[in-house]
């Protein structure tokens, strides 16, 4: 599957390559992206968006291919705890700065895996993929 985006020629870009990719998906879903690249002591956020009434939090991971297991198997419970300790740090700061989310969210995993190629095998947006 091609994507319209320009291969990713480095490692350490890669990571910055596929949140763009998943932006991008995530818009034509309908989503509506209000950050990426929130951060505070405990990390990152890679997307912050809503759809429709429901904040969502994205964990983008990318991989070339599955040699090291694919990217959906790359959450760990560590990893999927840390994410939720994130988004409680997430809403925190809002509620501080005066601008309290009351609505529901969750946390999706948008899972990149790249062929050989470079280009796109699978986009898999799993929805509700860590629980709060």
């Amino acid at each position: 599957m091609t994507n319209g985006l320009p291969q990713p020629d480095a490692r350490r870009s890669l990571g910055a390559w596929g949140e763009r990719l998943a932006a991008d998906h995530l818009e034509a879903a309908g989503y509506r992206i209000v950050t990426q690249g929130w951060r505070c002591r405990l990390g990152e956020l890679d997307i912050i968006a809503t759809h429709g009434a429901t904040l969502v939090l994205v964990e983008v991971r990318t991989r070339r291919g599955t040699a090291r297991g694919s990217a959906e198997e790359s959450i760990t419970p560590a990893k999927a705890r840390r994410l939720a300790l994130l988004a409680l740090a997430y809403l925190n700061a809002r509620e501080q700065a005066g601008d309290g989310w009351a609505g529901p969210y969750r946390i999706d995993v948008v899972a990149i895996t790249l062929d050989a190629s470079g280009y796109v095998q699978t986009l898999n947006h799993i929805e509700s993929a860590i629980g709060e």
